[in-house]
C-alpha cells in the first residue's frame, strides 16, 4: 500500500507492521469480517421465516402439514450441525447439478455416478467453469445461507412453537367470542403477543449462530477463520514479510472479536426485551409496571 514498502528488510518496526497489515491478504482478511456480517444478516431473518412456517404448521389442524412440521423441527434438531452442513451442502449441490443436467442434456448416455466421481455435461455445471469469480463466490454464499436457514429454522420452529403456546389461552378464547376467525385470532392476537416468550429462546439461538459462522471454513468460503489460519502460520524468506508462527496472536484477536460481537448483542437484546416486555402479563412486564407506579 506504501511506497517505501518495496523492500521489508529496509525497515523499522513499526514501518514493518504498517506494510505488513495493509498487504494485498490483509486486506482480504479484513473483508472476510464482512462475509460474516453479511452471512448473519441474511441468514437470521430467512430461519425466522423458515421457524415461523415450522410452528404454524406445526400448530396446524391438518395432520399431514402438522407432521411435516414437527417432522422438520425434530429431524434437523437431532442431526450435529457439522455433519448436515458437510452433508447438505454436498447433496443439495449435486441435486442441482442432477436437475440441470436431465433438462440440458436429455441425450446424455455415460453414468453420471462413476464410483466417487459425480459427472454432469458442461452445460449442467453449477456455475459454468467459464463464470467470473463472484459468481462462484456468490453461489457457495448462498449455498451457505440456505443451510445455516434450514439448520437453525429447525431451532427457531421450536422455539416458537412453545412461545405460541405460552400465550394465555382466555386470551384468544376471547378474541373468538367477539367473532374474530381463527385466521384473525393467529394473525392479530397469539403472533403479537408471542414474541416476549419466544425472545429469551430466540437471542440463544442468535449467539449461537454468530458461535456458527466459523463453519462456513468448512462449506469452502474464505471466512475470518480461513485467513486467521492461513496469515498466521508461518512465513520464511520466500515470502514478502517473513515471520514465525502468530497463528496465537491472530486466534486471539478472533477471540477478541466474538467476545465483544456477543457483548453487544446481548445489550440489544437486553433492551429489546425490555420493550416488548411493556403491558405483558410476564415477570418482566410487572416489574415494569411496577417500577412505573
Amino acid at each position: 500500500m506504501f511506497e517505501y514498502c518495496t523492500d521489508p528488510s529496509t525497515l523499522d518496526t513499526a514501518r514493518w507492521f504498517g506494510c505488513y497489515l495493509t498487504n494485498g491478504a490483509h486486506m482480504l482478511f479484513y473483508q472476510s469480517f464482512l462475509v460474516v456480517f453479511a452471512l448473519l444478516a441474511v441468514t437470521a431473518p430467512v430461519s425466522l421465516a423458515f421457524g415461523f412456517a415450522a410452528a404454524a404448521a406445526s400448530r396446524s389442524h391438518v395432520p399431514p402439514l402438522a407432521w411435516a412440521g414437527k417432522l422438520y423441527t425434530a429431524m434437523v434438531r437431532g442431526v450435529p450441525d457439522i455433519v448436515f452442513f458437510l452433508f447438505f451442502v454436498l447433496v443439495l449441490d449435486q441435486a442441482i447439478e442432477y436437475a440441470r443436467h436431465r433438462i440440458s442434456c436429455p441425450d446424455w448416455t455415460d453414468p453420471i455416478r462413476q464410483g466417487a466421481n459425480f459427472l454432469v455435461c458442461p452445460e449442467a455445471r453449477t456455475p459454468a467453469g467459464n463464470a467470473p469469480q463472484w459468481v462462484h463466490e456468490a453461489y457457495g454464499f448462498a449455498l451457505a445461507v440456505f443451510t445455516y436457514a434450514i439448520v437453525f429454522g429447525a431451532f427457531c420452529g421450536n422455539v416458537l412453537f412453545g412461545a405460541m403456546r405460552a400465550v394465555p389461552r382466555p386470551q384468544l378464547e376471547t378474541a373468538e367470542a367477539y367473532g374474530m376467525s381463527r385466521r384473525q385470532v393467529f394473525w392479530r392476537v397469539l403472533v403479537p403477543q408471542m414474541w416476549i416468550y419466544a425472545l429469551p429462546g430466540l437471542s440463544n439461538i442468535w449467539m449461537i449462530l454468530i458461535k456458527a459462522t466459523p463453519l462456513l471454513f468448512l462449506l469452502g468460503i474464505e471466512d475470518i477463520v480461513y485467513w486467521a489460519r492461513e496469515l498466521g502460520g508461518s512465513r520464511t524468506s520466500a515470502y514478502q514479510y517473513p515471520h514465525p508462527d502468530w497463528r496465537f496472536w491472530y486466534f486471539l484477536g478472533l477471540l477478541v472479536f466474538y467476545l465483544c460481537f456477543t457483548r453487544v448483542s446481548e445489550i440489544v437484546l437486553g433492551r429489546l426485551t425490555r420493550r416488548l416486555s411493556h403491558g405483558q402479563a410476564t415477570a418482566a412486564g410487572e416489574e415494569l409496571r411496577k417500577a412505573a407506579a
